[in-house]
């Protein structure tokens, strides 16, 4: 649900659910058809999962370096830019562990939904004529699920003995925070009986805004605590 992703309406094929969870980092919602691509699902689903595992690892690389810099020499510079690279790698590793617990969700539940022909932060297109809603409160719900599984990974397998790795574990706690302040509300209007595309519909600029917001500040406040 987790940015800036299209959901993909009823259309005349079997389709979609790319983040079936609301529109979670800034994106909005879309009505279109949803076009098949030539390339094959899984080809599709095997080079976004190898996209997304690049960037983990890379941000992760580029986290390791500063911090080790930042441990040896104790410059200022090396530990402000591993305080960067650790909000990087934190939001990366939550965020995208949040977007596969989607599709885990969208799986377990046997929904229908296509993966996009163009590789992006969500993992697939939501058919929103096809899956019930309870198959899209479980898709969604997974998605939390993930994200927290990502930050109690995280706590057990980095101290927060210093200013990058405290801000590490916060940067990812913090885009957990701001998933759910998006997500959440239109899994509680579902429940209470809305539709899914009508409630994602409801996603706008002041709430991504004031979501980012809140979360930044938790983060601050998070690392300042971690680091006490």
């Amino acid at each position: 649900m987790d940015n800036s992703a299209r959901i993909v309406a009823p259309a005349a094929e079997p389709g979609a659910c790319d983040q079936a969870s609301p529109p979670a980092s800034g994106e909005t919602v879309e009505v279109a058809p949803a076009a098949k691509s030539p390339v094959p699902r899984n080809k599709r689903l095997g080079k976004l999962a190898g996209i997304h595992a690049l960037v983990v690892l890379a941000t992760l690389a580029m986290f390791a370096a500063a911090d080790s810099w930042s441990v040896v020499t104790g410059l200022g510079i090396a530990a402000l830019l591993s305080v960067i690279t650790a909000v990087l790698a934190g939001v990366a590793i939550a965020t995208l562990v949040h977007e596969w617990f989607h599709y885990l969700g969208a799986r377990y539940t046997h929904a229908i939904f296509d993966i996009p022909a163009t590789p992006g932060l969500f993992v697939f297109n939501w058919d929103f004529s096809s899956n019930s809603v309870r198959q899209f409160l479980i898709m969604s719900i997974a998605g939390t699920a993930g994200g927290m599984l990502a930050v109690i990974f995280l706590s057990n397998a980095v101290p927060t003995d210093s200013a990058g790795r405290a801000a590490l574990l916060s940067a990812a706690i913090a885009s957990v925070i701001y998933a759910s302040l998006i997500e959440w509300p239109v899994i509680r209007r579902i429940r209470n009986g809305g539709d899914p595309l009508a409630e994602l519909s409801k996603i706008d600029k002041p709430l991504l805004s004031r979501s980012f917001v809140i979360a930044g500040i938790s983060a601050i406040a998070l690392t300042l605590i971690f680091m006490s």
